[in-house]
């Protein structure tokens, strides 16, 4: 069966491990109620009285658990399946991905459990009543909807799938449900710009407070790009900002918060300030790149000094759109500190130089972009945007194994913050 739930670690001293569950044990039910996914065990599991059914080995088991606090039941379970993609959508990153990477990373997911589970950006297009009946029956809340137009007819051509749902009526039924909603605009010259943006994000504000937040993002593109799109230019980050900032100046004057926001690419591709932090309320869609800049300089004005200084020579690198505010952090600490810190712009050749994000430069791009920059003895801090899933891999297969003996340095991945930053400092200060 490939939807059965299998247990793949029980905490030590967990309720799950005082009852007798064990590593392997498939669970078949909870209270009577058939466990599909990891969502299931959160959803059920939650009372003080289970009666869990569990497959071990050729014998079905009966175990009890009860709870007196609110620990949850210490077990990690098996993935589930994931719903892929059927869309064709214009401006599809994986669609631009060249032949020879990694499996995974032509794995296209549009899955309602990760959008609420880890906020992925899903489109709605591929629900079936009975998951719409389960998201509001289980309030699986917030979910996170890729949007980009509310013009059925449009926002189909944009897809590449005639057959799409109207997000409309998708959306109603979920506010009706009280579901939290945050949804992304991905802004494609010439598809939905201009009065068609204007539109998309009065349509979506008719929702608030179930729409909690509205996010306009560029189009990315690589040099793969095989689909007639132009990139946004600084003339189109101009005007979707001016767009976004009045629409939401009315709607801060009419409920007194901030619901439209501008992706930090934009107000860099633009050349306009970036907004304090007040203006993003909770940062509701870091992740998708807004608000991600003002945080680090609002984080980078906390900062103790560190315990302790490295003697050796700091080398780290981001991209082209992010060089200007981490060279200003990085020059602050070599006045205070000392520090022989170098910092160094990687240009993305691998995706093509469009590319100006941290997150998408590859082990090759920084093989070649720090060559002949460091040398033995050196630490370099690879800012960990840059490698998969938490691991030492980049999206081109190459390792830090790799870089750190092809350029005869020592690495460390490093958290991408200034805290990250300092930590990282400090533990080679202590290690010197």
């Amino acid at each position: 069966m490939s939807n059965q739930i299998v247990i793949e670690e029980v905490e030590e001293k967990s309720p799950a491990q005082k009852a007798g569950l064990k590593r392997g044990d498939i669970i078949l039910s909870i209270n009577g109620i058939r466990i599909k996914d990891a969502i299931d065990l959160l959803y059920y599991g939650n009372e003080p009285l289970l009666n869990i059914k569990v497959k071990r080995g050729d014998k079905n088991l009966k175990i009890d658990i009860e709870r007196h606090d609110a620990r949850d039941l210490g077990i990690k379970v098996s993935a589930f399946p994931i719903k892929r993609c059927r869309n064709k959508c214009i401006f599809c990153f994986v669609n631009q991905l060249p032949k020879g990477l990694r499996k995974s990373l032509y794995i296209k997911d549009d899955d309602y459990r990760l959008s609420f589970l880890y906020g992925n950006f899903v489109t709605l297009t591929n629900l079936t009543d009975d998951e719409r009946e389960r998201i509001k029956e289980q309030y699986l809340s917030p979910l996170y909807i890729s949007v980009h137009h509310t013009d059925r007819k449009k926002r189909n051509i944009m897809l590449g799938n005639p057959d799409a749902p109207d997000i409309m009526k998708e959306i109603k039924e979920f506010a009706r449900a009280k579901i939290k909603m945050h949804c992304q605009i991905v802004l494609c010259p010439g598809y939905n710009d201009g009065e068609d943006l204007k539109k998309t994000i009065r349509d979506l504000a008719r929702f608030y407070p179930h729409v909690s937040s509205i996010a306009v993002v560029p189009v990315g593109l690589t040099k793969y790009n095989k689909v007639p799109l132009r990139p946004v230019t600084k003339q189109d980050a101009i005007r979707a900002i001016e767009i976004v900032e009045s629409m939401d100046r009315r709607f801060k004057k009419k409920h007194g918060r901030h619901l439209v926001h501008a992706a930090d690419e934009l107000y860099i591709k633009a050349g306009i300030p970036l907004p304090d932090v007040k203006r993003y309320e909770g940062f509701p869609q870091l992740e998708n790149g807004v608000g991600l800049v003002t945080l680090f300089i609002e984080d980078a004005k906390k900062l103790k000094r560190p315990a302790h200084l490295p003697k050796k020579r700091i080398i780290t690198f981001t991209g082209e759109s992010f060089y200007p505010y981490l060279n200003r952090f990085m020059e602050g600490l070599k006045t205070e500190h000392r520090l022989n810190i170098e910092l160094f712009m990687i240009k993305n050749r691998f995706f093509g130089e469009t590319v100006t994000v941290t997150g998408l430069i590859t082990g090759r791009d920084i093989i070649e972009g720090l060559a002949d920059k460091v040398g033995r003895g050196d630490y370099l801090f690879i800012p960990d945007v840059t490698t998969r899933d938490g691991g030492e891999e980049f999206l081109d297969g190459i390792t830090m194994k790799d870089i750190s003996k092809t350029l005869s340095v020592d690495v460390m991945k490093i958290e991408s913050t200034p805290q990250g930053f300092i930590k990282a400092l400090e533990f080679c200060g202590g290690r010197s």
